[in-house]
């Protein structure tokens, strides 16, 4: 992607599109492309401009925000790629035309990523506020072995807390529809999980991702993720008390809102999905693993 963006920028210098006198506009416009070393937490904008300086990434305190002191402390605005994409089709086709598409205060596109257990994964721009279930249907060839296998949806990537079947049937793929969900857009990431999947590994995955991804500044995300995972871990075989459920909920209550960045609240959501929707599976892990132990059969093992 680097090498084609590169090859992008130079084409625009030789056509006389950057550079000098940019398009014969009068402006001199320069772009750079800076390659990262892939950190997740440099997605957000001020460790990226840690990054971008050389330095740690690590996000900065705010205020000040880059609007006033980005880059090198000069004035910086930071956009996602999405974001710049679409200003050319606006500039053409006019603001009506763009917020013509889905519904009051959700208006626009968006660009879904579908993955996950679908028959076409796929990205499609989309118009917003088109229902979940049109969308995988119509551009992923729908949920594989039908509609009723769905398990849950994480609508939004893995940050955002997973909605089971019977909300997935008729939510909105918007902001408002998935706040009242009690999920979130996000990234659009659209994550698809059937009835095969062990949801309690794959929520104690993501809680492994988060720890690993931490940059450790701040201790409530430093501290609770860590023992999010460890919790995780032995939840996934079943060996934890029903006590430790509460806890975990505890644990991500402690942690959201309480960080510099949005890294900490992004760990703890996939953690309130799971119990808020998936708690009576936790417990039956539970009772399972202590009912084999008991009897000394050997304890379930958690599919991969």
């Amino acid at each position: 992607e680097g090498s084609a963006v590169q090859r992008a920028i130079d084409e625009a210098y030789e056509a006389g599109l950057l550079g000098k006198n940019a398009a014969g506009g009068g402006w001199d416009y320069d772009v750079y492309l800076h390659r990262g070393a892939g950190a997740y937490i440099c997605g957000e904008e001020t460790a990226l401009l840690e990054s971008i300086e050389g330095k740690k990434g690590q996000p900065r305190n705010k205020p000040p925000f880059p609007a006033g002191a980005g880059l090198y402390a000069c004035p910086t605005t930071v956009n996602n790629v999405e974001t710049i994409a679409v200003v050319p089709s606006i500039l053409r086709r006019g603001a009506d035309w763009f917020a013509s598409f889905g519904r009051d205060k959700n208006s626009g596109t968006k660009l879904f990523c579908i993955s996950g257990h679908v028959n076409q994964p796929c990205n499609v721009e989309e118009s917003m506020s088109i229902p979940l279930r049109e969308l995988l249907e119509t551009h992923a060839g729908g949920v594989r072995g039908g509609w009723d296998n769905l398990l849950g949806v994480l609508p939004g990537g893995s940050s955002t807390p997973v909605i089971p079947k019977d909300v997935c049937d008729d939510v909105l793929m918007d902001f408002d529809g998935l706040r009242e969900a009690k999920s979130a857009l996000g990234t659009a990431g659209v994550i698809v999980m059937d009835k095969s999947t062990d949801i309690i590994y794959a929520i104690a995955r993501l809680s492994w991702f988060y720890t690993h991804e931490s940059c450790g500044q701040c201790t409530p995300c430093r501290e609770g993720t860590g023992w999010i995972h460890r919790v995780m871990k032995r939840m996934v075989r079943g060996n934890a008390s029903p006590d430790e459920i509460d806890m975990l909920l505890e644990v991500t209550k402690e942690i959201e809102g309480h960080t510099i960045c949005a890294h900490g609240d992004a760990s703890a959501w996939p953690i309130q999905g799971l119990i808020r929707h998936f708690r009576p599976e936790m417990e039956k892990r539970i009772r399972d693993y202590r009912d084999a132990a008991h009897a000394g059969r050997p304890v379930p093992q958690a599919a991969e």
